[in-house]
């Protein structure tokens, strides 16, 4: 854990009463969740950019997250996230939240009605860190499933890096 917490920068005190624990000792495959508020704070100091966005938004982020990246790791599903809100900061995409995850073709889970189930407690905090301003894909403007992607023209993309399931973009 204690590597954990320097890593995000947060104590292992609270890391341990965020997640309910008894001691420092955590194991493999252990999903843990870090306090957004130090997040947030660390990415104000850091000048990413934070959001502050509707209810109705934080919900379309929460469920296009749910949709698309529900099984991916926590890390992943923050990505998700943060692509949409880098988006928001293209040229080349609409400027709005509502718009972008709207835009015709551009989301599979919009496409097939997964959008619509009801995101879990997972893609709520995946959100939050993203809003906050946590970008783990390095500034990706693209996502896609290697095993699923049929789009040539996706594959001419930069690959930045890929997280889990998917690969990231400019």
């Amino acid at each position: 854990m204690y590597f954990i917490s320097q890593r995000f920068q947060v104590s292992q005190q609270d890391i341990i009463n965020y997640n309910g624990l008894k001691s420092t000792v955590i194991y493999p495959g252990q999903v843990l969740t870090i306090p957004t508020s130090n997040t947030a704070s660390r990415s104000n100091v850091s000048g990413r950019t934070r959001y502050s966005v509707s209810a109705q938004d934080k919900r379309y982020l929460a469920q296009a997250v749910y949709g698309e990246a529900r099984g991916d790791s926590f890390e992943g599903q923050v990505a998700v996230a943060a692509v949409i809100l880098n988006r928001l900061k293209s040229p080349d995409f609409p400027n709005t939240i509502q718009g972008v995850i709207f835009q015709p073709l551009a989301f599979t889970a919009v496409q097939d009605g997964q959008f619509y189930l009801e995101p879990d407690a997972t893609a709520w905090r995946a959100v939050e860190e993203a809003l906050a301003g946590r970008d783990p894909s390095g500034g990706a403007l693209y996502y896609w499933n290697p095993a699923t992607a049929t789009s040539s023209w996706i594959w001419s993309r930069p690959i930045i890096k890929r997280i889990g399931n998917h690969v990231f973009a400019k």
